[in-house]
C-alpha cells in the first residue's frame, strides 16, 4: 500500500486538468470524486482512502517534481504536525490574465496575510486559514477521526476545515517546500466572482468580533462602505479625499514593484485595476454576507 493518497474533488462537467501532472507520481494513490459539492467529494475520498497521509488538491493543480518527496521528508522531521500546507504558485502556462491575477494574490497589497498561500517562502509552525487551503492540503489519517469537511459549507469550506482541525487540538503547519502551480480565475469577471464568494462566506464562517481579531479579512468592506458615503463626508470637509488618494497612491506603487518583480510591462498597466478588483468585490461579499447572516436571516 502506498503511504500517500491524495483526494481530487471535481465537478460533474469539470475538466480533469492535472491528469498529467499526477502520472508522475507513482508513489501516491489518486482518488478523484465527482459530484456537485467539493466538500462532500472530498469526504466521500476519505472514506476510500487508505494511506497513512491522506492530501488534497484540485482538478486544475499541478503538482511540483518533488511534491511527494517533501510531503514525506517534511511527516518524518516534524512528527508532532498533523496537517500540513504549501504554496500555490503561480501556473506558467495559464493565460495571461491568470497569471497577473497570481502576482495580485501573491502581493501583500493584494491580499494582505492571505498572499502567503500565494507566495509563502518561510516555514511556519501555527499555521491557519490564511496561510493554507485544500489546493494543497496534506493530513495525517487520524485526523479525520475529530474531522471532516463541512458538507453545508461552499465556498471557503477549506478555511473552515483549518479552523475545526486548529479547535480540535490538531498541529498545522505552512511548508514552502511543498509546492503546486494553480490555475487562476481567466477573467476579470471571474476572478471578482470568486473573490466576492470569499467575502460572502466569512460572516457565516464566524462572528463579527472573531473577524475583528483578524482585521485584514474586515478592511475591505469598510473601504467600500467609505467609498459609498464618500459624497458625504466631502460635503462635510476636502480632506475625506486623502483616504482614497493614499489608496491611489499604493496602488500604483505596489503595482509598479509587482509588474517590475515578475518582469511584466502589461502587468503595471492590469494590476491596478486586479487589486481595486480584489479589494471591492470582497468588500461587496463580506457586507452582503454580513446582511444575508446577521441582519436578514
Amino acid at each position: 500500500m502506498k503511504e500517500i493518497n491524495v483526494i481530487i474533488p471535481l465537478g460533474q462537467n469539470r475538466e480533469f486538468d492535472a491528469s498529467e501532472s499526477i502520472k508522475k507520481h507513482k508513489e501516491i494513490d489518486f482518488i478523484v470524486e465527482r459530484g456537485p459539492n467539493p466538500s462532500k467529494n472530498r469526504n466521500q475520498g476519505i472514506k476510500k482512502a487508505k494511506s497513512k497521509f491522506v492530501g488534497f488538491i484540485n482538478g486544475h493543480t499541478v503538482l511540483s517534481n518533488n511534491w511527494t518527496k517533501e510531503v514525506k521528508k517534511f511527516f518524518k522531521k516534524y512528527p508532532k504536525i498533523d496537517v500540513v500546507g504549501g504554496p500555490q504558485l503561480n501556473y506558467e502556462k495559464d493565460v495571461f490574465f491568470a497569471r497577473i491575477s497570481s502576482y495580485a494574490l501573491g502581493s501583500k497589497f493584494g491580499s494582505a496575510a492571505v498572499s502567503q498561500r500565494y507566495s509563502g517562502s518561510k516555514i511556519k509552525f501555527d499555521a491557519d486559514e490564511s496561510d493554507i487551503t485544500s489546493s494543497n492540503l496534506v493530513c495525517r489519517k487520524h485526523v479525520f477521526k475529530k474531522v471532516k469537511f463541512d458538507e453545508n459549507f461552499y465556498p471557503a469550506e477549506d478555511p473552515k476545515f483549518i479552523s475545526d482541525a486548529k479547535k480540535a487540538g490538531f498541529k498545522v503547519a505552512f511548508s514552502p517546500h511543498i509546492k503546486v502551480s494553480n490555475r487562476k480565475r481567466s477573467t476579470l469577471f471571474g476572478l471578482s466572482k470568486q473573490i466576492f464568494n470569499y467575502g460572502k462566506m466569512r460572516p457565516r464562517k464566524e462572528g463579527l468580533f472573531e473577524t475583528i481579531k483578524k482585521p485584514y479579512f474586515l478592511v475591505p468592506s469598510l473601504f467600500v462602505l467609505y467609498l459609498v458615503l464618500l459624497p458625504l463626508f466631502l460635503s462635510i470637509s476636502s480632506l475625506f479625499w486623502i483616504p482614497p488618494v493614499l489608496y491611489l497612491i499604493l496602488n500604483l506603487i505596489f503595482s509598479i514593484y509587482e509588474g517590475g518583480k515578475n518582469k511584466s510591462l502589461l502587468g503595471i498597466v492590469l494590476l491596478p485595476l486586479i487589486f481595486l478588483s480584489i479589494h471591492i468585490s470582497y468588500g461587496l461579499g463580506f457586507i452582503y454576507g454580513f446582511l444575508r447572516e446577521r441582519v436578514f436571516k
